[in-house]
């Protein structure tokens, strides 16, 4: 994975609560093993009507919304079944930061496991956000390193992320690669006690 320090996007709002994991990725593509290809099929029973065809009136088919690599999300966000498939459609789609007043735990955890920053931020700090995007199609800017979301009219809002993941996403490690950072020791400790 590649290190996640500063995204710059214009924003996608999804402004629903309880969006659950199987409509973000629903259950019947869930067949492959590996992580690529599943944002061809993220939250496919909204994006697409019956014959495939994209559905004008759902949100991330908006033009404004295409393209957009900060996605901005309701309450309760990625509840329901634990499917670490759902960070890997937001992900293949081209989402690296997801917005919201809350997350399920086991899929913010499995956000941070894969290299996408969930970030947690107020109702009334999502309400502006989505009141302001709804007027002017904005850009955020999510810092990493400082912690902080701003943009260019002078709004900051601070978030709080565990030192252990911010400095994962910051390099771009997973728990493997955070495991070979120690490759001499253990190789060490082999030799001395093998």
């Amino acid at each position: 994975m590649s290190g996640l320090k500063t995204v710059i996007s214009r924003v996608a709002v999804l402004n629903r609560a309880n969006v659950d994991t199987d409509q973000i990725i629903p259950k019947q593509f869930l067949k492959k093993i590996d992580r690529q290809g599943f944002g061809d099929y993220l939250f496919f029973n909204w994006r697409f009507d019956e014959h495939g065809n994209e559905r004008e009136d759902f949100e991330l088919n908006q033009l404004d919304a295409k393209g957009c690599t900060i996605l901005i999300a309701g309450e309760n966000f990625g509840c329901g079944s634990s499917r670490e498939h759902a960070p890997w459609a937001l992900l293949d789609y081209g989402f690296n930061v997801v917005i919201a007043p809350s997350f399920a735990d086991i899929f913010y955890q499995n956000c941070l496991k894969n290299g996408m920053l969930p970030i947690k931020l107020s109702k009334e700090t999502i309400q502006h956000l989505i009141e302001k995007t709804s007027a002017v199609q904005r850009e955020l800017e999510v810092d990493l390193p400082n912690q902080v979301v701003k943009d260019s009219s002078g709004f900051e809002a601070r978030f709080e992320i565990h030192p252990y993941w911010k400095e994962m996403l910051v390099n771009g490690w997973d728990e493997i690669s955070l495991t070979l950072q120690l490759d001499e020791k253990i190789k060490y400790y082999e030799f001395m006690h093998g």
